[in-house]
């Protein structure tokens, strides 16, 4: 037992914020039960944020586990599957009654499946890429769309896309294609992905000097990019 402790006591940090994340989805769908939907969708980005501090203490304090995989999985299912489900729900898809039930639950159950599928595939604890859509990339877009059009989301030309939003995001969760995982900051991985970065800074700067518009477009650019791509190779392979 005395070889576990140190371990043990590194992973404190990394599951105290995975347990953040954890209580920041559960924040937002109090918040969208009440109205606040506006706080609700910005305590799922806050839940995103969390969620990238525990791998990153993970990997400093070198205390990656098959707990803390598991742990952080119920976390993203609650953060990035239930609270936005519920938030797009109480928002817009209420109205429907069964059918905005079904459609909304669509995020949290294709979300289930996809961390499902990803814990069982799992080897070792390092991966280049993700297969389908990552959960928080599905979470933190509904939350960017309620950020930028929360004051005209009932406008038909905003709202018509809200269903078919939906329905994708799941879709691509339970998907096969290919997403690209967050580089580690490193000399190496700059060299190897240098695009990624200027990814990463553009995001900054549109966060720091932009609107939410711009971080949703820019989340709809990647997310659609990986469609694309997976069509441009699987043509290619035709070919």
């Amino acid at each position: 037992m005395k070889m576990n402790k140190p371990l043990i006591t590194r992973s404190v940090i990394p599951n105290l914020f995975t347990a953040m994340n954890m209580f920041c989805g559960y924040l937002s769908m109090i918040n969208s039960s009440e109205q606040n939907y506006f706080y609700a969708a910005w305590l799922i980005i806050i839940a995103a944020i969390f969620d990238a501090l525990d791998g990153f203490a993970a990997r400093v304090t070198n205390s990656s586990s098959e707990l803390g995989v598991e742990l952080d999985s119920l976390s993203d299912v609650v953060s990035f599957g239930a609270a936005p489900g519920f938030l797009i729900y109480s928002i817009y898809l209420n109205q429907f009654e069964v059918v905005g039930v079904m459609l909304s639950s669509l995020l949290l159950i294709a979300g289930g499946f996809r961390l499902a599928r990803f814990n069982v595939q799992l080897i070792g604890f390092s991966k280049t890429h993700f297969t389908g859509l990552p959960i928080p990339s599905s979470g933190i877009t509904i939350a960017l769309f309620i950020l930028a059009f929360y004051e005209v989301i009932d406008k038909p030309n905003i709202s018509i896309f809200i269903i078919p939003m939906v329905i994708l995001l799941s879709f691509l969760m339970v998907s096969k294609i290919k997403y690209d995982t967050i580089p580690k900051i490193s000399i190496q991985s700059l060299k190897q992905k240098p695009f990624h970065f200027l990814f990463i800074i553009l995001f900054i700067f549109l966060l720091a000097y932009t609107n939410y518009k711009g971080l949703f477009f820019i989340f709809v650019f990647v997310i659609l990019f990986g469609i694309f791509r997976q069509l441009f190779n699987w043509f290619r392979k035709k070919r």
